[in-house]
């Protein structure tokens, strides 16, 4: 007797579209690319603005029953107390360069081909066969310290900060200034390798001593690392891009190696420090437009220079201390065509200038 088994036979609710789902109602822009779910800075939106306002979600704009997910330790979200700094509106920050994701990876790339022509081009021509012991060894040992700063500053100051404030306009401006001081750290780090090929009296691995343990260079990177402690991600915006890139950064980038490089007939080396300082220069005009807007806050302006005035008066000193120190290797190239002084007045005038910019007092250390 043959035994039947029947496939039981399984049913699904038909799906039924209520227009209630999203993408269901047609309205006059729906097919557009376009967002207006904020007011632009000018008549029409651009494209940065479409792709970083309001994409980072805020319990005051959006969220009507508070943040939708939290920490293991309690606040939830993006909380404004990360910072001490105040603002009535945080939102109105916009990046003055315009950085997106796109133009992220199509500038640095610009960077990137920029520096390895540089450096193809000094091989091909046997470029290093031309310096002078003395500039070899201030490269071989000043430019490889400096990389050290900047990679401690890419990955322990700028990284560690990018989803700590309270929009995305300003994390992802963070995040960009992130991305130029490591691909900075990393081109200085290509360069010391190909002078180590080089069939020149070039010391590669000099770097970690100098900047371990020569005297010259530990001011400095006590600096660093105390940035790389600093909880409040606002007074570490300010203490790096705003002080110590005014007074120690842009006084050993601009002030000297990109003044004297090529007197010791190295036009490599300007090059890729150029670069750096290209970066700089657009990280400070989103570092100064963030600032000027706490200062200059209707509600809160006043506390916050306040708050500002007492960060100066703890990070100035720590970085003319680290400014001072660097003195010995102004005269350690055979040419020495700015001294020391020139240097450190330039710098110091050229952040007094950006204080008054954001509307704040100069420290009295500036003129001592």
């Amino acid at each position: 007797m043959t035994e039947t088994t029947q496939t039981k036979q399984r049913s699904f609710p038909s799906i039924e579209f209520t227009d209630s789902e999203a993408g269901a109602l047609e309205f006059p822009s729906s097919q557009s690319r376009s967002y207006n779910y904020y007011k632009p800075a000018k008549l029409r939106a651009t494209m940065y603005e479409d792709v970083t306002v309001d994409v980072q979600p805020d319990p005051d704009r959006h969220l009507s029953q508070g943040w939708i997910y939290g920490f293991g330790n309690g606040p939830g979200g993006y909380p404004k107390e990360w910072t001490a700094a105040k603002s009535s509106n945080w939102h109105a920050f916009l990046d003055p360069n315009e950085e997106w994701n796109q133009t992220i990876y199509r500038n640095n790339s610009a960077v990137v081909r920029q520096v390895d022509l540089g450096l193809q081009n000094a091989k091909r021509a046997r470029a290093y066969d031309a310096w002078n012991p003395a500039w070899l060894k201030f490269v071989e040992r000043n430019l490889g310290a400096w990389m050290h700063a900047e990679n401690g500053l890419a990955l322990h100051v700028f990284t560690s900060i990018q989803r700590s404030g309270p929009t995305n306009m300003i994390n992802t401006a963070v995040a960009v200034n992130a991305a130029h001081k490591m691909r900075f750290a990393q081109d200085l780090a290509l360069f010391n390798l190909d002078l180590s090929e080089a069939d020149v009296p070039f010391d590669g691995s000099a770097h970690k001593e100098v900047w371990q343990s020569a005297p010259e260079w530990q001011p400095t990177r006590e600096v660093v690392e105390r940035l790389t402690a600093v909880g409040d991600w606002c007074e570490l915006l300010f203490a790096t891009n705003i002080v110590f890139e005014q007074l120690v950064g842009s006084l050993f980038r601009t002030e000297l190696v990109m003044q004297i490089a090529a007197r010791n007939g190295d036009y490599i080396t300007p090059t890729i420090v150029g670069t750096g300082e290209h970066d700089y220069d657009r990280d400070l005009s989103y570092s100064r437009n963030l600032f000027r807007l706490l200062t200059r806050d209707a509600e809160f302006g006043e506390s916050n220079k306040v708050l500002f005035g007492e960060w100066l008066a703890l990070w100035v000193p720590r970085c003319l201390d680290a400014a001072h120190a660097l003195q010995p290797i102004w005269s350690q190239p055979a040419d020495k065509s700015v001294t020391f002084a020139d240097s450190l007045d330039a710098a110091k005038q050229k952040f007094r200038s950006l204080l008054e910019d954001l509307g704040l007092d100069t420290p009295k250390e500036l003129d001592q």
